[in-house]
């Protein structure tokens, strides 16, 4: 197996990484990645194999120990369904899919058009970034209403979900983890206030319907009721303002046809862009036994970086993979993982990307970029600093 280095927080890789994922994946299923230390793959057929075979999985088989600095924010992770296996994963998930149920995201569809409207036709005049002025009040303020916090509340939400997806970036600091611990206090201190006085006094959203859940006598726990939500916001408002992002910037970039948001198009087009440019490139596994996946021997407790930005872009299981084709017959990829841990946000993900880009373009068919789009330094998620854009 090759040892490949390569800093994630490299200027050069931060704009573009899928040059270093061509190379790495040039020189078999699995490579050494020096700089975080571990055995990686890019390959589709390793990634789809990994996040499916249950002998590995999300819990550490000799958990780390947390310092006390980090303990709030350990504290919280420990009841993510995100980070266990099960039965207590399957616990918590059967239990957050009772109340978050296709019902009730479809309900958001009328929500998601009249906010997509109202942001695209409050834009300014002139140069404006358009991270400011729709991906990013978007998902937060719909996760609002859904969770049926005070919608006023989304600037909140949105710093402290901001300050705690710092502890997953490359080259976090001292300075980063006291945000994200602070975040997380004030997060859990609103939520479990929250949380008490919807227990008191029920209403229409899904905080109420989470403390209803019931599966065989069992119900979430308050700090469980706590950590859904937190993992509700942050996992899919941080992933989906980089993917309209990455997604506007993308067919800006390569001009393409705005038919490809029509009605009948756009489930394809979303598709396409969640493989082309993703906004998580790097989810991480333990196993659990000894193991051989594709010649590779892996040892119990053994870690391996599953490169999903990678695995989209496998010549071997994609056509003209480097390619942007938003007619490209829809097919499985790695944006949501697979298995065991698929995304349970990805319903809500594809629903307001299908919704909200051809409002955008429809209310703005002119749109263009002012100036070159740059990425943000957030490894191991991808996602612009700004996108800068004229009409």
């Amino acid at each position: 197996m090759e040892t490949l280095q390569q800093a994630p927080t490299d200027p050069a890789f931060v704009q573009n990484p899928y040059p270093f994922y061509e190379r790495a994946r040039a020189l078999g299923p699995f490579f050494h990645w020096q700089d975080y230390g571990l055995v990686s793959t890019g390959n589709a057929a390793a990634v789809n194999a990994i996040f499916r075979d249950r002998r590995f999985g999300r819990e550490p088989v000799d958990p780390p120990p947390v310092p006390p600095h980090l303990a709030p924010f350990y504290a919280v992770e420990a009841h993510s369904m995100l980070e266990l296996e099960p039965p207590r994963h399957t616990r918590l998930r059967n239990l957050v899919l009772r109340a978050f149920t296709s019902r009730r995201i479809a309900g958001l569809g009328p929500d998601v058009t009249a906010l997509a409207s109202e942001l695209a036709e409050a834009f300014p005049a002139g140069e404006f970034d358009l991270l400011q002025a729709f991906a990013q009040p978007l998902p937060v303020r719909i996760i609002a209403r859904l969770l049926g916090v005070p919608e006023a509340m989304a600037p909140e939400l949105l710093r402290w979900s901001n300050a705690m997806v710092g502890m997953y970036m490359a080259g976090r600091t001292r300075e980063m983890e006291d945000r994200a611990v602070a975040a997380t206090e004030a997060f859990v201190d609103f939520l479990r206030s929250y949380v008490k006085e919807r227990r008191a006094r029920p209403a229409d959203d899904l905080i109420t319907q989470l403390i209803a859940a019931e599966m065989e006598g069992e119900r979430l726990s308050t700090d469980e009721l706590i950590t859904t939500c937190i993992l509700l916001l942050n996992a899919g408002h941080e992933a989906t303002v980089h993917t309209i992002g990455n997604g506007v910037k993308t067919l800006l970039e390569t001009e393409t046809p705005l038919t490809a948001l029509d009605p009948e198009a756009v489930g394809g087009t979303v598709e396409e862009i969640l493989r082309f440019d993703p906004a998580l490139h790097m989810f991480t596994r333990w196993a659990y036994e000894d193991v051989e996946v594709m010649g590779h021997s892996f040892r119990r407790g053994d870690q391996v970086a599953l490169l999903l930005a990678a695995a989209n872009r496998d010549p071997g299981a994609w056509d003209r993979a480097h390619v942007f084709l938003p007619a490209r017959p829809p097919k499985p990829h790695a944006s949501f993982g697979a298995g065991l841990h698929f995304c349970v946000g990805a319903p809500l993900a594809r629903l307001e990307l299908q919704i909200a880009l051809p409002i955008l373009f429809h209310h703005h068919p002119d749109l263009r970029l002012a100036a070159k789009p740059q990425y943000g330094n957030v490894y191991h998620f991808h996602g612009l600093q700004q996108l800068l854009v004229t009409i």
